[in-house]
């Protein structure tokens, strides 16, 4: 069974942790140069997350925002997993976990900000006391 209810949980959590490094004014900075226009595609429940690193813009909904140059698709599962840490995007690549389109190089050299936002995400389950997507 999935842990997220519905499609504005995604947003507000998978989406949330986006926003929480977007107001971070030293990740924007590490994020801004890369030029990706990052689209994610969740499956279970169904959810699709923009992120426009060169603006700093986040955009939620099939549709919405730019063209991305790299797209991730995945499970609201694995999405959550991976922001606990719990995925190792390079191995979940080639188990067919998390699927993808552009260059991938891109995105693995972003890795290293990204785990920034793992404990920030955590925080946010504990204080929302999200213990079902903690134990995912």
């Amino acid at each position: 069974m999935a842990v997220f209810a519905d499609e504005a949980e995604v947003y507000e959590y998978l989406g949330g942790v986006f926003r929480i490094g977007m107001a971070d004014p030293d990740l924007v900075a590490k994020l801004q140069p890369s030029g990706v226009v990052l689209r994610i595609t969740y499956t279970n429940p169904d959810a699709v997350i923009t992120v426009d690193m060169p603006n700093s813009e986040i955009h939620t909904g099939a549709g919405a925002g730019p063209d991305p140059n790299i797209e991730l698709f995945m499970s609201a599962d694995t999405g959550n997993r991976f922001w606990l840490g719990k995925v190792i995007l390079p191995v979940a690549l080639a188990k067919g976990d998390v699927r993808a389109k552009g260059p991938v190089s891109k995105v693995l050299k972003l890795l290293p900000i990204a785990k920034q936002l793992f404990g920030p995400y955590k925080a946010k389950l504990e204080a929302d006391g999200r213990d079902d997507l903690l134990k995912a």
